[in-house]
């Protein structure tokens, strides 16, 4: 990517990146801005649209903002799918952007026989108030707000091998905003906010750790899963693309103690969609969620895993 001209009032940018980009607007008024979209992970239109919604939100809660205004980005062929699919995705998209209190306000479409579909997002944060990847200190608890094993569960959907079950429970994971959890990580004090999505937890761990110039240890055990996912992961059969490469990468930077059993380390590395905010606390604080792990000093970005 072209470097970018630099600007005292671009607090978030490249360097470091993060969830999202920050400009300082004025003394207390900052803009947080957005942009993700995907092709179809669930079969459903309207979930489709509003795990997509969801998701886009997320990286706006991320950074201790307020989400105010969307845009939907979509891509789709009315011509090969009708517009039935198509009122489905954009009502689901709406659906979760009336929970957020976010006005949509257009949006803009292109002709494409895969369709694919997002938002991008604005949103305002006091400039002294934002949380980036980049605050961990050593002695911070970590905090995981949503279970993992969205993408297993997603990927066995896709291959006819979930259950149904399954694939509602991570539908409901999936379309939980993280509005709340993104508050009480700030009434805790976090120092470091970020979210779970396609680099799977260690990944997100990893770039929060290396951006606060900081290591962790994470407890395998602690980390909360979707139903099913674990089984998934044991099998071998609903390991996508993504989650592999993720697995492969998390070798250069996370040691896994033998006694980590191979479902749990397929597990950390899954990819996830609108997955859950991974928060660094201060000892002694504590959000809803599950505390997994520790940042301790140690070489920037290192993760041991036990």
């Amino acid at each position: 990517m072209p470097p970018t001209p630099a600007d005292p009032d671009l607090l978030v940018g490249l360097d470091p990146a993060d969830d999202a980009a920050v400009l300082r607007l004025g003394d207390d008024l900052a803009l947080v801005q957005t942009v993700d979209f995907f092709t179809p992970i669930v079969d459903d239109p309207r979930d489709f649209g509003r795990i997509a919604a969801a998701n886009a939100l997320s990286d706006v809660y991320a950074m201790g903002a307020t989400p105010l205004l969307a845009l939907n980005l979509l891509a789709f062929s009315l011509a090969e799918l009708g517009e039935e699919p198509l009122a489905e995705i954009l009502a689901g998209g709406a659906e979760i952007a009336a929970e957020a209190g976010v006005a949509i306000g257009g949006g803009h479409s292109i002709d494409d026989p895969e369709p694919k579909y997002g938002m991008a997002v604005s949103g305002t944060v006091h400039p002294e108030e934002v949380l980036t990847a980049a605050g961990a200190r050593p002695g911070d608890e970590l905090y995981l707000s949503k279970p993992l094993g969205g993408g297993l569960i997603t990927t066995a959907a896709k291959r006819g091998i979930a259950e149904e079950a399954w694939i509602e429970i991570a539908v409901e994971a999936m379309t939980t905003l993280n509005a709340e959890a993104a508050a009480a990580a700030r009434d805790a004090g976090a120092h470091a906010l970020t979210d779970v999505t396609g680099f799977g937890l260690l990944g997100h761990l990893h770039e929060l750790c290396e951006a606060s110039g900081v290591a962790a240890e994470l407890d395998a055990a602690a980390v909360p899963a979707l139903p099913g996912a674990l089984e998934l992961a044991a099998s071998g059969a609903a390991l996508s693309g993504g989650s592999a490469r993720n697995g492969r990468e998390a070798d250069a930077f996370a040691s896994c103690s033998g006694a980590v059993p191979a479902e749990r380390r397929v597990l950390l590395s899954d990819a996830m969609t609108s997955g859950g905010l991974l928060a660094a606390l201060p000892p002694g604080s504590a959000m809803p969620g599950a505390k997994i792990g520790t940042i301790v000093a140690g070489e920037p970005g290192r993760i041991a895993v036990a």
